[in-house]
């Protein structure tokens, strides 16, 4: 029994340091997404086999040198088409040792929802290694076990060996007709790369490919998209004064939400999430914020850069009259939520004539006396060239909590404000309006993979009595 953190004894056992899984790591689990995600998701992991090794080959001298050619692949700044290329053809590592034999392994996963104890798992992974490999001491083995009910993956793999027999010691006993390779030692193929101009950029582009795993046909454009984050506005220009705003309202006695109007553009800068925000010295101000990178990716350069011809980004909403979308926040006799998708219709997938991405936000207000609506209107951006690979709605926040950046501050208004302002946040009100406005990141990162997502629609909504945000998100052909 061990846990994910210990795929850093499996890399010393392969000859790498540090805790990000290799590619044989990932496949003896099943492990497909970063391995952060991968990590949060997994309660702990145990294997059971035996391993018949025949004989290992390894490298006499490991002073190893490329060929030229290798080393003149390595691009001297971050380009990703190049970095994506050098990885492609050459890969991460060099194999310098292999042990030839058989494997006869179960791999078993057990998930964070899995109610089984410490205890239990260990009996657990006892009777599966007994139904598996009893028969070898001349015993039969057990009835099936139910693995899915207890919320564990189990995973058979054999290398090597006749695969067709089924018992464990008849196999065994193939393995030396049939060797196949059931382990490798590597060396980090950056180490052989030594004083190559370039190469801090080589490791970096690594780094993240073996952490978040991308397909390699998107690596480019997933190390493209490798820039800052920030959201729009900045908290400096949040407004501290109250302005004069619409409010709603959720009950006869409750407290007024105040709705800030205000227009949050970001120009020629890819939007990756959006999140609701209470904000002002009473925080009973609603207020929209757009996550956006801080450059433009190269990819997007030929298409959207300052000098390119777009057009006007144009303004989209819902329509005041249409109340097949309104849907009551708490009681249908006060404030309601437009909750219509907002997407530009013209934008279809395998449009020639470009796609038009999200690149503002704003809300409103419709007043309908006791029954005002809250609505979303968006700002969009046509990208000339491109067209929409794929588009999701996004119903799940970020993988980075709520109240955590990215970079390890916090993305909340109220950590700047005074003393007098937290005592206000004990008030009954503002708990209140806490309640009704979720402000989770709805954001799409690396961690999302294939790791290139823009925004290209979003809608309110109203989830069990609190204002929510849900975004579209798509991928690009470039």
């Amino acid at each position: 029994m061990f846990e994910f953190q210990m795929s850093g004894y499996f890399n010393e056992k392969s000859g790498i340091s540090g805790r990000v899984p290799l590619g044989s790591f990932n496949a003896m689990f099943n492990f497909t997404g970063s391995w952060r995600a991968d990590a949060a998701a997994t309660k702990s992991l145990a294997l059971v086999g035996y391993l018949v090794p025949l004989c290992t080959v390894k490298l006499a001298n490991l002073n190893l040198a490329l060929h030229e050619e290798v080393r003149r692949a390595v691009p001297y700044s971050w380009d990703p088409a190049s970095l994506a290329s050098f990885i492609e053809n050459y890969g991460t590592h060099i194999v310098t040792s292999a042990t030839i034999g058989g494997r006869d392994v179960v791999y078993i996963r057990q998930h964070q929802s899995s109610p089984l104890s410490v205890t239990d798992i260990e009996n657990y992974v006892k009777d599966i290694g007994d139904q598996r490999f009893l028969d070898s001491k001349g015993q039969s083995s057990a009835a099936p076990l139910k693995y899915k009910d207890k919320d564990v993956t189990v995973i058979f793999r054999r290398r090597g060996g006749d695969d067709l027999e089924q018992s464990h010691a008849r196999w065994a006993d193939t393995v030396q007709s049939a060797p196949d390779v059931i382990n490798m030692t590597f060396t980090p193929i950056v180490s052989l790369l030594e004083g190559v101009p370039g190469i801090k950029h080589l490791a970096r582009a690594i780094e993240l490919y073996l952490e978040y795993k991308p397909p390699i046909e998107d690596l480019q454009y997933f190390l493209d998209f490798q820039i800052a984050r920030v959201w729009a506005p900045e908290q400096s220009n949040i407004h501290r004064k109250e302005p004069v705003c619409s409010s709603l309202q959720f009950s006869l006695m409750g407290p007024k939400l105040y709705v800030s109007p205000e227009q949050v553009t970001v120009g020629r800068k890819p939007v990756t999430g959006l999140r609701l925000s209470l904000e002002g010295n009473k925080q009973n101000r609603l207020a929209i914020h757009l996550q956006h990178l801080v450059s433009l990716p190269k990819i997007l350069q030929p298409h959207w850069d300052a000098h390119m011809a777009i057009g006007a980004p144009k303004w989209q909403g819902p329509e005041e009259q249409d109340s097949r979308w309104f849907e009551p926040i708490k009681w249908k006799n006060f404030s309601h939520v437009s909750t219509a998708p907002i997407e530009h219709t013209d934008t279809c997938i395998g449009d020639l004539s470009g796609v038009h991405i999200v690149t503002g936000a704003q809300l409103g207000v419709w007043d309908f006396g006791s029954k005002n609506v809250l609505h979303l209107k968006l700002l969009f951006s046509k990208v000339p060239g491109c067209t929409i690979r794929r588009s999701v709605w996004d119903h799940s926040p970020s993988s980075l909590s709520s109240g955590q950046r990215a970079d390890g501050s916090s993305s909340s208004v109220s950590n700047e404000r005074s003393s007098e302002d937290k005592k206000e946040d004990s008030s009954s009100h503002v708990g209140k309006l806490a309640k009704i406005v979720d402000s989770t990141e709805m954001s799409k990162g690396p961690q999302d993979s294939p790791g290139h997502w823009l925004v290209t629609g979003a809608k309110l909504g109203v989830d069990k009595g609190k204002i929510v945000l849900r975004i579209k998100n798509s991928l690009l052909n470039y």
